[in-house]
C-alpha cells in the first residue's frame, strides 16, 4: 500500500500524535490498511478520526438524510395532496429517476429552480412540439405535462422535508454550499484528504476554504502519465484541481509520481465466454510470484461474476471478497418475486396459476420434510393429470396441508401479508440452511420489517402489484456482504473498491466496452445538451472518473492481467474497452502482450458403453423370458442398454408436464377415443348406422379421451393444443368414415376384439423344444374384413417397410435371419409377433390372418398389411423364416458372451 504508507510517513513527520489529524477518505475500504500501516510502524498513540467525504458533509449540513422507502412514501404523501389521480405503483415507476437527477442538479448548479423552469421554457418546447396540435396523448405534450408538475412538486417537497429537517443527498449539499466558509473558521480539525480525483461543488468549496485558513492538506495519487498528457482523460478533473490558487509555492500540489512508466508485464487476454474468465483465473494465479496471493487483487467489472470466480477460486487458503453479491440474483428472492406474482393472480376471478409459477416458489423455498411430501404429492398429481394451470380450488385441494399455505392466500391487507412474510422469514432462520441463504432471508426479514415500518405513518390504499413494486426496488439495490480475511490472501473486489490501494498484481475481469467505462447508459429525464448546459455530471465526466481508477490502479502494479469477454451474447458486444485500446495505441512504455484464450474443453473419448451379462443379469433374463413383448424387442433393437436400464433394472422415464402435446400423448388421444367407439361394436356385424357420428359426438368421444388420459379439457382449448385435438378429432373421422364406406360399398365388416389382451404365447428357442420364451401383449384391434381376420395395430407415425421379401441369393438368405435386427423393421418385427400369437391363440381358429398398421399420418389410406414373400395372408409356414430372425434376436439378448452395448445402427 505504497500511496497510504507515503501519507502515513508525511503524517507521522508532521506530528507524532495523529489523533490531531481527521483524515476523509473516498471510501471506508482503505481505513482497515491505514490501521496495519500504524500497527507495523508500532504506533502507540491515538488513532486519527475517519470520515468519509458524505459523512463530513452530512455533518456539517445539520440535516437527517433521507432516501429510499422512507422518502418515497414521504414524497407520495405529497405528491397525491397535489395530484391525487395517480397511485404509488405508478409513481415508482418514475419517481427514483427524478430523485437522482434532482439530487444532481443541487449538487451541481446554483438554482435547482433554474433548471426546472428551463426544462418547461416556452421556447424550448415549442421547438419540440410546433405540430402538437390539441391532442393530449401525444408523447411530447405528457413529457411537457411531467415537467409541468416538477415545477411545482419539487419545491413543495423541499419544503416538507426542510419542516422536518431531513434532507435529500442533493438538499444536504445544497445546505453546506452557504456553511463551508463559517466551517472552515470555527473548526479546531486538521482535515487530510486522501486519494481524490473529482469534487463535487459542494465539496470543492469546503476543501479550498479549509485550506485557505491552513486546516487541510490534500494527497492526491496521480501520474506524469496522463497529468501532463491533456488528451488523456483520467487526468481531467486532478488537472483542473492543480490549478486552483491554493496549491503555490508554499503548498504544493501533491502527488505527481512517475510509476506508470516503470516496467510493468501487462497481458490483454481475449477469451470466449465470461465462465471461461474465471476458469483462467488459477492458470495466473500459477504464474505469480505471490504464494498466499496477499500482494494480488482481482477485480470484477460484472458482479454476475462473482459466483463463478469463487468456484475457481475453491483451492485459495485465504480469501477476502469486498463487495456485495446482488440479492436478486439469488433463488430466495426469486422465489418471493413469484410469489407476489401468485398473490396477484388471486385478485383476478377466473384466474389460473401456471404450474411452473408454483413450482418456482415451492422448490426454492426452504422447505422441512412434511412439507416436502406434500410438495412431491402435488408434482406427482400434477404430472401425472399433465395440469399445466392449475384452478384455485385444486391448488388449495392439493396444497392446504403445507406449513406456509397462508401465504398463498389472500391477506386481510398489506401489512398482514407483511407480518406473515416476517413470521415466515423468522422461521426459516431456524432451519439447516447454508450461510448465504440464512443472509438472504434475513435481508428480505430485514426489508419487510422496514417496509412495515415506514407504511405504519401513511393512510393511502396499496395493493399487492404496489408493495411488489416497492419490495423490488428495495431488493434491487441489496447486497450480501461477505466476510474473510481484510488484511491477508487475495482480494475480491469491484473497481470503486480499489480506490487508494496498490497491489503488485491486478486481474481485471470483464473489461468490455459498456462495463469499463459504462458508457453513455445514464438513467436520466435530462437531455445531454441540459446537463452540459448547466455543468451537470454527463456520461463524458463519468467515463473520465472510471479512466482514473482504471489508470491508477495499474500504475503502481508491477504485474497487469487484463481479461476481456470476446463473445457477443445479449447485451455483451464481444468489444473490449477502449481504454485497452488506448493503452496499445498510446503506451510508449510497454510492450502488451495479447492473448487468445478459447473455450475449448479436453478432447471426449466417448466409447460405447459395455454391460457385462453376469449372473444376477442372466437370472433377470430367465424371469424375463416368461413375458416377452414386442416392444422389449423393438427397444433392444432400438439401444440395447435401454433395455438393460428398463427390462433388466426396471428403471422407468420420468413423466413430465407437456405444455404442447406430445406425439405419445397424442398417439394415445386418438387410440382411446377409437377404443370407446369401437369396443361397443365388439361380436357385431357393423351396419351404416353404427358409425354414423356427427362432428359434436366426434368431438365428445374425445373429450372423453381427454379425462380418460387424466388430462384438463382447458388444457386443450388454445394454443397448439387446441390444434393437436382438432388434428385428433380428423383423424378418428377419417377412420371411422373409412370403415363407414367399407360398408356402404357392401363388404362385410364384424369387430372381434378391442384391446385384446394376449399372453402366454410359447415360442420356442431350439429344435428340441426345450427352452421357450412366453409372448405376451395387446392387439388394439382385430376384426373380420369379408371373412377374413384382420390384426390391426394402431400408429402415430407413417409405415414403412412392410414387405419383406423372398431371398434370391446366398447373401439376401443371411440378411433375411438378421432382418429384424434393424431399427426400420419394428413394426415389421411387431406385427410378425403378433400374427404368430393369433395362428397359436387357442381363442383363435383361424389359421391364416392379415396383419397391418393403421397409421394416424396416413388414415385416408386405411390398414396396410404385412407381405411376406408378396403374400398378405399370414400363415404360420410363411412365419417360418421372418420368425428365425426373432429367435435369432431373443438368443443374441440371452448370449452370456454378447454384452449388452450401445451399437451403431445396422444398415444395408
Amino acid at each position: 500500500m505504497q500511496f497510504l504508507n507515503k501519507i502515513i510517513t508525511e503524517l507521522l513527520d508532521q506530528n507524532a500524535d495523529l489523533s490531531q489529524y481527521s483524515i476523509v477518505l473516498p471510501g471506508k475500504r482503505p481505513i482497515v490498511f491505514i490501521k496495519r500501516i500504524l500497527q507495523e510502524r508500532q504506533y502507540s498513540g491515538l488513532l486519527p478520526n475517519f470520515y468519509t467525504i458524505e459523512d463530513l458533509i452530512v455533518q456539517i449540513s445539520e440535516k437527517q438524510p433521507v432516501k429510499g422507502i422512507a422518502l418515497w412514501l414521504f414524497a407520495f404523501d405529497v405528491y397525491r395532496e397535489i395530484y391525487p389521480g395517480e397511485d404509488f405503483a405508478g409513481f415508482l415507476k418514475w419517481f427514483p429517476t427524478l430523485l437522482k437527477d434532482w439530487d444532481d442538479i443541487l449538487k451541481f448548479t446554483d438554482s435547482d429552480k433554474a433548471v426546472l423552469e428551463y426544462m418547461f421554457d416556452e421556447e424550448r418546447i415549442k421547438n419540440w412540439s410546433e405540430n402538437l396540435g390539441d391532442t393530449t396523448d401525444l408523447p411530447r405534450h405528457k413529457y411537457l405535462n411531467f415537467w409541468q408538475k416538477m415545477n411545482h412538486f419539487l419545491p413543495i417537497l423541499k419544503q416538507k422535508l426542510a419542516e422536518k429537517n431531513w434532507a435529500t443527498s442533493g438538499m444536504i449539499h445544497e445546505t453546506v454550499k452557504g456553511k463551508t466558509e463559517k466551517f472552515a473558521q470555527t473548526t479546531a480539525n486538521k482535515f487530510v484528504f486522501c486519494g481524490f480525483n473529482a469534487f463535487t461543488k459542494v465539496e470543492e468549496k469546503l476543501v479550498r476554504n479549509l485550506l485557505q485558513w491552513d486546516k487541510a492538506q490534500c494527497f492526491f495519487h496521480t501520474d506524469e502519465y496522463y497529468m501532463n498528457d491533456l488528451r488523456q482523460e483520467a487526468g481531467k478533473f486532478l488537472r483542473d484541481i492543480k490549478t486552483w490558487k491554493e496549491f503555490n509555492d508554499s503548498r504544493e500540489f501533491r502527488w505527481i509520481d512517475d510509476d506508470f512508466a516503470q516496467p510493468k508485464n501487462i497481458k490483454v487476454y481475449e477469451v470466449s465466454g465470461n465462465i471461461t474468465q474465471a476458469k483462467v483465473l488459477p492458470d495466473i494465479f500459477k504464474n505469480i510470484n505471490d504464494p498466499n496471493l496477499s500482494k494480488t487483487a482481482v477485480v470484477l467489472l460484472d458482479e454476475n461474476l462473482l459466483p463463478t470466480c469463487l468456484d475457481a477460486l475453491s483451492s485459495v487458503n485465504y480469501l477476502n471478497i469486498t463487495m456485495g453479491f446482488p440479492l436478486k440474483n439469488l433463488n430466495f428472492s426469486n422465489a418471493v418475486k413469484q410469489l407476489f406474482y401468485l398473490q396477484k393472480q388471486l385478485e383476478k376471478k377466473d384466474s389460473s396459476y401456471y404450474y411452473n409459477d408454483v413450482l418456482s416458489v415451492l422448490e426454492e423455498l426452504p422447505n422441512n420434510e412434511v412439507d416436502q411430501r406434500i410438495i412431491l404429492n402435488f408434482k406427482a398429481n400434477i404430472e401425472e393429470r399433465n395440469i399445466v394451470y392449475i384452478g384455485k380450488n385444486q391448488f388449495r385441494e392439493l396444497l392446504n396441508e403445507l406449513s406456509f399455505f397462508n401465504l398463498f392466500e389472500k391477506p386481510a391487507g398489506i401489512i398482514s401479508f407483511l407480518d406473515q412474510l416476517i413470521s415466515f422469514c423468522y422461521e426459516l432462520k431456524f432451519r439447516e440452511i447454508d450461510d448465504i441463504l440464512y443472509e438472504s432471508i434475513s435481508h428480505f426479514e430485514k426489508s419487510f420489517k422496514i417496509i412495515k415500518n415506514q407504511l405504519s405513518p401513511y393512510t393511502f390504499a396499496m395493493g399487492m402489484d404496489t408493495l411488489e413494486v416497492l419490495i423490488n426496488q428495495l431488493v434491487n439495490s441489496e447486497t450480501i456482504d461477505f466476510e474473510g480475511e481484510p488484511l491477508q490472501g487475495l482480494q475480491v473486489m469491484g473497481l470503486l473498491e480499489t480506490r487508494l490501494l496498490c497491489f503488485e498484481n491486478v486481474i481485471l475481469l470483464s473489461a468490455n466496452e459498456g462495463k469499463l467505462p459504462l458508457g453513455n447508459s445514464q438513467n436520466t429525464y435530462l437531455p445531454f445538451d441540459v446537463r452540459r448546459h448547466f455543468n451537470l455530471h454527463t456520461f463524458l465526466e463519468n467515463d473520465s472518473i472510471y479512466a482514473y481508477h482504471f489508470y491508477r490502479l495499474i500504475q503502481c502494479s508491477p504485474n497487469v492481467h487484463l481479461l476481456f469477454n470476446a463473445l457477443s451474447s445479449g447485451v455483451n458486444t464481444g468489444e473490449k474497452s477502449r481504454f485497452i485500446t488506448q493503452l496499445e495505441i498510446e503506451d510508449n512504455h510497454h510492450q502488451i502482450e495479447n492473448i487468445i484464450i478459447e473455450n475449448t474443453s479436453e478432447p471426449i473419448n466417448k466409447e460405447a458403453i459395455e454391460i457385462e451379462k453376469t449372473a444376477s443379469v442372466l437370472k433377470k433374463l430367465e424371469e424375463w423370458k416368461s413375458r416377452v413383448s414386442a416392444s422389449h424387442l423393438t427397444s433392444y433393437i432400438y439401444n440395447p442398454i435401454d433395455f438393460y436400464l428398463t427390462k433388466i433394472l426396471g428403471t422407468r422415464e420420468t413423466s413430465e408436464i407437456e405444455e404442447e402435446l406430445s406425439q405419445r400423448s397424442y398417439g394415445n388421444l386418438v387410440h382411446y377415443s377409437l377404443q370407446i367407439i369401437y369396443e361397443k361394436l365388439v361380436g357385431k356385424q357393423l351396419v351404416a348406422s353404427d358409425l354414423e357420428f356427427s362432428s359434436s359426438q366426434i368431438s365428445d368421444i374425445v373429450n372423453t379421451s381427454i379425462i380418460k388420459m387424466n388430462h384438463q379439457l382447458d388444457f386443450y382449448e388454445k394454443g397448439m393444443n387446441f390444434i393437436h385435438k382438432s388434428i385428433a378429432e380428423r383423424v378418428v373421422r377419417t377412420i371411422v368414415n373409412y370403415d363407414l364406406d367399407l360398408v356402404k360399398g357392401g363388404n362385410s365388416l364384424e369387430i372381434i376384439g378391442i384391446e385384446e389382451q394376449f399372453e402366454n404365447i410359447p415360442f420356442y428357442l431350439n429344435e428340441d423344444k426345450t427352452d421357450h420364451v412366453s409372448f405376451y401383449g395387446f392387439i388394439d384391434r382385430i376384426d373380420r374384413l369379408n371373412g377374413e381376420l384382420r390384426i390391426i395395430d394402431y400408429k402415430t407415425a407413417k409405415t414403412k417397410n412392410l414387405a419383406i421379401s423372398q431371398p434370391k441369393k446366398v447373401e439376401d438368405e443371411e440378411k433375411l435371419e438378421k432382418i429384424f435386427f434393424k431399427d426400420d423393421r419394428k413394426q415389421a418385427l411387431q406385427l410378425c409377433i403378433y400374427a404368430y400369437a393369433a395362428i397359436h391363440s387357442p381363442t383363435i381358429v383361424d389359421k391364416r390372418v392379415q396383419c397391418g398398421i393403421w397409421s394416424f399420418a396416413e388414415a385416408n389410406q386405411g390398414v396396410q398389411l404385412l407381405s411376406i414373400f408378396d403374400k398378405t395372408e399370414i400363415s404360420e409356414n410363411l412365419l417360418e423364416q421372418p420368425m428365425k430372425s426373432i429367435r435369432n434376436l431373443i438368443q443374441e439378448i440371452l448370449d452370456p458372451e454378447k454384452y449388452f452395448k450401445e451399437t451403431e445402427k445396422v444398415t444395408w
